[in-house]
């Protein structure tokens, strides 16, 4: 079996040609490994299961090393990388390269080497096409705001641009100062090919840079963030990086926007204020006086176990983990998907929507008892959202029992084997589940959604393969026959 070897140039290379449909691609590749993830059973190998966890050392010059071990249906993954932590020994912060450097070793399911590549740009792009999955499903996507200038800030807004592009006006990005990096940031963008932002549809995206040095700087955040329908931090951040009053309050939470955290990946990190998470999963009333964004009632996340275990927002909020729900209990979603975005905002019911977890867990674990499959089945328990109907917290096998007592004692005649009464019930069931279904895709679409995300092994498995496929194919790197 040939070994494919990709430098960082090679695996530039084949990212700066993606096509939307390389993109697509991908992302179906992606969304498929998180979904198995997230709900899959012990005998498939992306489950939840059969991934290790990964190792962290850290060297006495404050660098941590990260050990990613991951397994997926079609191969073994291992990925080694040096992240440079915030007040560890060297530059300073201001100057510092805070880029990941390691490599990704790719074997196929028996442990044949089939590709080695450079880590750098993988993992910052693989994070930023496993947010894409979510920022593809947003209704409204006309302003982006990024923390950060590095190659992760880079690859949101690449991605953003080249699979929302025709809906995108503006991008915002906020930085701590206006250094080289943030320039070459912006000339990026302005150099790319004028044909290809056309084909693309964002010719007229407009790009703005703003740093605490700036007199307005308080006043032009505070606008950014209340205008963005999608907020992405990519800053290894050990103090929030803005005030949570300015989305907290009832004006910030008038519109519903998406909320990606990525840069923090240690408990004593914090990018997102906490208030945000503990808004984000705080039981509301039903009613409410101001108008506001649907609530989700959970946080989402990549990895349960890795959030819980790593990520600062959630350790230091004091979540659960039934207050959480990973992305791959998400993504297979049928329902509303991104559009062309041609309408202002959305006027909101003033009824603000709750989702009830143990409601629809009560639901879910009702339907599943009547012995017949459904997506919903298969899902770990807690993994919905919902309550937009009520329900019955009684199980389809007793509602058809109580039935059956009701038509014997009327002396009505009974379909044999009470299968007319299993349908009808079974059919509200689905009735009912997918009502849930398109609720959570409206509230994934539309309402407040909050995403960390820690990064895993499995994301670079998946993409890390899906990129040597597509060198394969474009004649990028070398590939050594017969290794």
């Amino acid at each position: 079996m040939p070994l494919t070897v990709l430098t960082d140039a090679d695996v530039c290379e084949v990212l700066e040609s993606l096509t939307i449909d390389d993109a697509h691609a991908l992302q179906k590749s992606l969304r498929k490994a998180l979904h198995e993830y997230s709900t899959g059973t012990q005998g498939e190998a992306a489950c939840a299961m059969h991934q290790p966890e990964r190792t962290a050392m850290v060297a006495p010059s404050g660098k941590t090393t990260l050990f990613m071990p991951s397994t997926s249906s079609s191969g073994i993954g291992m990925k080694v990388v040096t992240l440079a932590t915030p007040g560890a020994k060297g530059p300073t912060s201001a100057t510092a390269d805070m880029t990941p450097h390691g490599a990704l070793t790719i074997m196929s399911s028996n442990g044949t080497p089939t590709g080695f590549l450079n880590a750098e740009e993988v993992t910052a792009f693989r994070t930023a096409l496993c947010s894409s999955l979510l920022f593809c499903r947003r209704k409204s996507f006309k302003s982006i705001t990024v923390f950060g200038a590095g190659r992760q800030a880079f690859w949101h807004i690449r991605l953003a641009l080249l699979l929302r592009g025709s809906s995108l006006k503006t991008v915002n990005i906020i930085s701590r100062t206006f250094s080289d990096r943030v320039r070459d940031l912006l000339k990026t963008f302005y150099a790319v090919d004028p044909a290809i932002k056309e084909r693309e549809g964002w010719e007229n995206v407009k790009f703005s840079i703003l740093t605490p040095g700036y007199g307005e700087y308080a006043r032009i955040l505070k606008e950014q963030l209340r205008a963005a329908d999608v907020i992405i931090t990519t800053v290894p951040s050990t103090t929030p990086l803005f005030d949570p009053a300015i989305l907290t309050s009832t004006e910030g939470r008038r519109r519903g926007r998406l909320i990606i955290a990525i840069g923090s990946y240690k408990p004593h990190m914090i990018e997102i204020p906490v208030e945000l998470f503990q808004q984000a999963v705080k039981p509301h009333e039903h009613r409410h006086y101001h108008k506001h964004a649907s609530e989700g009632g959970v946080v989402v996340v990549d990895t349960l176990t890795g959030c819980l275990k790593e990520a600062g927002e959630i350790i230091q909020s004091g979540l659960s983990p039934n207050q959480l729900v990973e992305v791959g209990e998400l993504v297979m979603l049928e329902g509303q998907l991104a559009g062309p975005d041609n309408s202002s905002d959305p006027e909101l019911d003033a009824d603000g929507k709750q989702i009830d977890l143990d409601s629809l867990r009560r639901e879910l674990s009702d339907i599943s008892s009547s012995g017949e499959g459904s997506m919903h089945a298969v899902m770990r328990e807690g993994s919905d959202l919902s309550n937009l109907s009520t329900v019955s917290t009684e199980s389809t096998g007793r509602k058809s029992m109580d039935s059956s007592r009701s038509s014997k004692s009327s002396g009505k005649p009974l379909v044999p084997g009470g299968i007319g009464n299993k349908i009808r019930s079974l059919s509200m069931d689905n009735r009912k589940v997918k009502s849930k279904d398109d609720a959570m895709a409206t509230w994934l679409g539309e309402g407040n959604v909050v995403y960390k995300c820690v990064g895993m092994g499995l994301m670079d498995l998946v993409v890390g393969g899906g990129l040597i496929t597509l060198a394969r194919e474009k004649g990028v790197g070398t590939t050594i026959p017969n290794f």
